[in-house]
């Protein structure tokens, strides 16, 4: 039994790491274990226990929240399918995260294939173009889910799966499928474009410079030295003649 669909999630769902103890996991693997007769209480607690974890990482991989519920019941319905053949080799969480991949992948593909109703390009050009704005920094969980949604999706799994998760590296290769060393490195490389996003976010734009003084008119500039051009010829004219005396010759 899948518990009713929870209230859409807040911002404050992606905020804080979620850090786990091998004694949680151990937990969590009883529940499923206890789970595969398909008694309906126990099936319940295996679901209630794992139903955020599946939710964050769905949200974060398909790099779209309004989704993640819709996605999570999809997850669940397919490991309860499966539960019988779980035998507890790998801890139920990565167990379940692997199942969440493929739904996410699978539910990807099926996006993509179907006949395209707008303009607005696929999830990977649209996750790779985001931009975030306003970023306060990791506190803030919108902020965080659209810096992790302008990184490649490879990397971004990799990051969520061991830095938010606190999955070790070989769950969370198990839970990819690839080796150790590709999921350290997307690791890395994730840090790196997270670092990058945050700095060029956080970098004041440099201020305006004033603008020039517009050009005078041409014809102005013109128009003033003519004006003073003829006030000059008038002043040369209007001068008083200058007297100039003969001299009178005088008889003796």
């Amino acid at each position: 039994m899948i518990p009713a669909p929870t209230p859409r999630r807040q911002s404050s769902d992606l905020r804080k790491p979620v850090r786990h103890t091998p004694q949680s996991d151990a937990v969590v693997t009883r529940l499923a274990l206890d789970a595969r007769d398909g008694d309906p209480e126990r099936t319940d607690r295996f679901v209630r226990a794992l139903h955020r974890d599946v939710w964050r990482y769905v949200a974060y991989l398909s790099a779209d929240p309004q989704a993640a519920d819709d996605l999570t019941q999809d997850v669940f319905l397919r490991a309860l399918v499966a539960l019988r053949r779980f035998e507890g080799r790998s801890s139920a969480r990565t167990w379940l995260l692997s199942i969440a991949r493929r739904t996410v992948v699978d539910s990807l593909r099926h996006a993509a294939a179907r006949p395209r109703l707008s303009d607005r390009r696929d999830w990977q050009d649209a996750a790779e173009a985001a931009q975030p704005y306003g970023v306060p920094g990791f506190e803030d969980g919108v902020a965080l889910a659209e810096l992790l949604a302008a990184i490649p999706a490879e990397r971004r799994e990799a990051f969520v799966l061991t830095q938010l998760f606190g999955l070790p590296y070989a769950e969370a290769a198990e839970a990819i499928g690839c080796p150790i060393g590709t999921v350290r490195s997307r690791v890395a490389r994730a840090r790196s474009s997270l670092i990058a996003l945050l700095t060029d976010a956080q970098t004041p734009a440099p201020a305006p410079q004033a603008a020039p003084p517009p050009p005078q008119d041409r014809s102005k500039r013109q128009e003033r030295q003519e004006r003073s051009d003829r006030a000059r010829d008038r002043a040369r004219h209007t001068r008083p003649a200058v007297r100039t005396s003969t001299p009178v010759a005088v008889s003796g």
